[in-house]
């Protein structure tokens, strides 16, 4: 009798979702890419793939908010909705639109010109965060959950004025928004690690940020504008394919 495949599914945001980078698969208003680390990561462990992460999505949703796409009549439903009861595995990627990572270091480089809603704090992100897992962990009860943090856009090879449009001072605040939501993660998974995992992919990627040799994100002289490139992508699917092979002799395989 044939292995039964793993079961993978996807939620989150844009930097799980893979805008920009091509192929970008339908539903185009999802903003997805078919060469996503979620996509990549299921190729190499031959695993099915149910990939619900939406560019753009807030934490809500994927909770219960529906989700309206811009320049689209595209309404996506709440992510949990569409999660498999029987997957294997979740990943998750998500939280920095709740308090406007990458909006910010754009408003910045805009002049200050885009109105933005107000941020969460720690304590709010972690909670919604482990609303999130708690609620992967209810509808899939035998999942492995890895939460992913995102890809460092900011490094120690990032220069004020050169690789990004703004100065030391702005680069030193959206460093700071960035480890907010790294301690949000940290906080989130810290009470649930029987079933849930952080996988810390911006403390690995320091030294692939902008003004770095190899960018694992794009910049503004090149995209994706402050999202993964293909490289990212598959650095992040690299990380998470050995955990998950070191995991499997415990609990997957």
């Amino acid at each position: 009798m044939d292995q039964k495949k793993l079961r993978i599914a996807s939620l989150g945001s844009s930097f799980a979702a893979g805008p920009d980078i091509p192929p970008q698969i339908k539903p185009l208003a999802a903003m997805r890419s078919g060469q996503n680390y979620p996509h990549l990561l299921a190729q190499r462990l031959n695993a099915e793939l149910t990939d619900l992460s939406v560019s753009g999505a807030t934490l809500l949703n994927i909770t219960v908010e529906p989700q309206s796409a811009p320049l689209s009549e595209d309404v996506f439903p709440p992510q949990l909705s569409n999660l498999p009861r029987d997957a294997d595995i979740v990943t998750v990627t998500a939280g920095g639109n709740d308090i406007n990572y990458i909006g910010g270091m754009i408003s910045d480089a805009c002049g200050a010109t885009i109105q933005l809603p107000d941020p969460l704090t720690l304590d709010e992100l972690a909670q919604r965060l482990g609303g999130v897992l708690d609620e992967v962990h209810k509808q899939a009860p035998n999942a492995r959950i890895y939460l992913v943090e995102y890809l460092a856009i900011l490094g120690p090879d990032t220069r004020p004025d050169q690789d990004v449009p703004f100065d030391q001072e702005r680069i030193t605040h959206h460093s700071g928004v960035a480890s907010l939501l790294q301690h949000a993660y940290l906080a989130a998974t810290e009470s649930r690690c029987d079933w849930c995992e952080r996988v810390p992919i911006h403390e690995l990627s320091l030294g692939h940020a902008l003004g770095s040799k190899e960018p694992w994100v794009g910049g503004f002289d090149g995209g994706p504008l402050l999202h993964p490139n293909l490289d990212g992508m598959k650095a992040v699917a690299n990380v998470l394919f050995e955990r998950i092979q070191k995991d499997s002799n415990k609990t997957l395989l």
